[in-house]
Parts: structure tokens; sequence; C-alpha cells
């Protein structure tokens, strides 16, 4: 059987893709997307292991089955590239940001980039 695709989400860029006062609550919003995100993998076809890297006021975000959390010790889109980096060749990586800097760091490792609106 094949090694499910990771999915890995940039929270901080997805979050942030829509003007819906995320900024008053990030923690919240945060948690708002995770919740989302175990929706994906309890009913979709997509088969996937997700990955949410939160940042900053988000780092108390906790994971949940179906999700796992990753809290950024600095830099969110430093995590990104390292949990990319450390799955390694051969298996099916794609990041969720519209993050261009971030794009070009996960592609040079061998990822796929899709943009917010494929998990909002």
């Amino acid at each position: 059987m094949p090694e499910r695709t990771l999915l890995v989400v940039d929270a901080a860029n997805v979050v942030g893709s829509v003007p819906d006062g995320w900024w008053r609550d990030r923690h919240g919003a945060a948690e708002r997307l995770r919740d989302r995100l175990v929706s994906r993998a309890e009913h979709g076809e997509h088969g996937e292991e997700i990955v949410l890297v939160v940042e900053g006021a988000a780092r108390g975000v906790a994971s949940v089955p179906g999700v796992r959390v990753v809290p950024a010790p600095g830099s969110g889109d430093d995590a990104i590239v390292a949990v990319v980096a450390a799955e390694g060749p051969g298996r099916r990586c794609v990041v969720v940001t519209a993050d261009r800097g971030l794009r070009a760091r996960v592609t040079a490792l061998g990822a796929e980039v899709t943009g917010p609106r494929s998990v909002r």
C-alpha cells in the first residue's frame, strides 16, 4: 500500500487569506481551521496525513485525531520547510500556502504547492 500524501498547512497564511476578523483571536482562528481539516480527514477521499503548522499566538493549538499540529518555535516558514525536509524523498508532499518565498523553498525540496482555497 502506498504511503499517504502528506498535506502540510501553513495556518497563518490560510487563516490570513480571508478577512473575517481572525486577527482578534488568532488562536481561535487556528482552532477553527484545524477543526475544518479534521472534517476533511474524516470525510474526504484524499487519504492524507494532515499537519497544521502554527506560530505566534496560535502555538497553543493542540493536535487532534486526524490533524497533527506542529508549533513553530520561531518562523512558521522554517518549521514548514523542516517538516517537508524530514519526510525525505519519495513521499508525496503538498504544502498549502500562498507565500511565494515559502513556495520556492518547498518546491526545491520536491513538494507540490496549492493555495489556501483548497482547504477553506
